[in-house]
């Protein structure tokens, strides 16, 4: 068997993540394995990764303990026997992670980008610059889910060589679907009726933007007093959060869920996406809101490659809440299967884990 050990911060609900499950999950996995070394403690999808056959290792992080971090790393790279080492990461930052992998032993390194960008301000944007030049020398295979992160993470000459393969952030469309029993059932459960009802899902941080988010529910409000709006995920914001939703007066249009494990049902019931991002690489979250024929208004920091079935709308941050609350409320509920445009676009989850094995294993 043919392990592939990913390095990344934690396995929980987050883009690399989601896309890494839905590779294991996929993969023939009496010829492949993917374990895990993470430095969070907690680990949403730990029992699931265990469940499959897989590994997860927890070290310290660089922040808490650099040399306690370079050991836990090569003694994870070199005790596994692990011949296939990625790093997952949003900058070029993950390169010294792919240098102890190296001396410990690993053969074939890959890099994942997942993001467009970092939000780390200049300190972090000039490291990246000067470490992406590096990442020739280290990672032989080179990761995306879009062109534009490919960009950002590994530089336009090295995408433009042809040396960034892009694997699509695909979903299982017969998952991912319109379910009409599943939206009536979860509407009931969180008490809402014929109301329109606004969805995010996403971690509650900086990049996300939930505090634009809630100016423009609060506009949406002004036209449909009755509308909802649900918030999927955890985070480090989510206090700040709540509390602004307490001081506008929304404590009961807002619907806080916690982190959810039936995101296909969540996104059946909701009417609208609304995802503001600062920056994103290739967004999972909305690729799964279209693939259940969910119509979606987000930000143009997104990659418009995202847009693969005609159901997105873009929109820059700088237009005002009410341009974007126009927008919500404008848009046609009316739901369409979506499997057929994405098996034709190449966003089904075979076909990317595919792609991802050849890429990864060459074979």
């Amino acid at each position: 068997m043919k392990k592939l050990l990913c390095v990344l911060s934690g396995m929980n609900v987050g883009g690399a993540e989601t896309f890494l499950m839905k590779v294991f999950r996929t993969l023939d996995r009496e010829k492949y394995s993917l374990d895990f070394c993470v430095n969070n403690k907690e680990n949403f999808y730990a029992p699931e990764i265990e469940s499959l056959g897989g590994k997860i290792y927890v070290i310290p992080s660089k922040s808490e303990n650099l040399k306690e971090f370079r050991k836990g790393l090569a003694a994870v790279v070199r005790d596994g026997g692990y011949r296939y080492v990625m790093r997952i990461t949003s900058s070029a930052m993950g390169l010294m992670d792919l240098k102890i992998a190296k001396s410990a032993g690993a053969e074939v390194l890959a890099a994942r980008s997942s993001n467009s960008g970092d939000g780390k301000g200049i300190k972090g944007y000039m490291a990246h610059r000067i470490g992406k030049m590096l990442y020739g020398r280290y990672a032989r295979v080179k990761l995306a889910p879009s062109d534009l992160a490919a960009i950002y993470t590994f530089g336009k000459r090295a995408y433009d060589k042809g040396e960034v393969t892009i694997i699509k952030n695909a979903v299982d469309t017969s998952v991912y679907k319109f379910d009409p029993t599943a939206r009536e059932k979860l509407r009931k459960e969180f008490g809402v009726g014929n109301e329109l009802l606004v969805c995010h899902v996403g971690r509650f941080s900086t990049q996300k933007n939930h505090a634009f988010l809630l100016d423009v529910f609060g506009r949406i409000k002004q036209d449909k007093p009755d509308a909802k709006l649900m918030l999927v995920g955890k985070g480090e914001l989510e206090k700040e959060i709540r509390d602004k939703v307490a001081s506008l007066g929304f404590a009961d249009s807002v619907i806080f869920t916690g982190v959810r494990t039936d995101i296909p049902a969540i996104l059946s019931a909701a009417d609208v996406f609304v995802f503001p991002s600062f920056y994103e690489g290739m967004p999972n979250t909305v690729i799964e809101a279209e693939s259940t024929g969910l119509k979606c208004v987000v930000s143009d920091a997104v990659t418009k490659e995202a847009d693969i079935t005609g159901l997105i709308k873009f929109l820059p941050l700088s237009a005002s809440p009410e341009v974007w609350a126009k927008e919500a409320v404008g848009i046609d509920k009316e739901r369409k299967s979506q499997a057929e445009v994405f098996r034709l676009a190449g966003y089904d989850i075979k076909s990317a884990t595919d792609e991802f094995v050849r890429a990864i294993f060459g074979e």
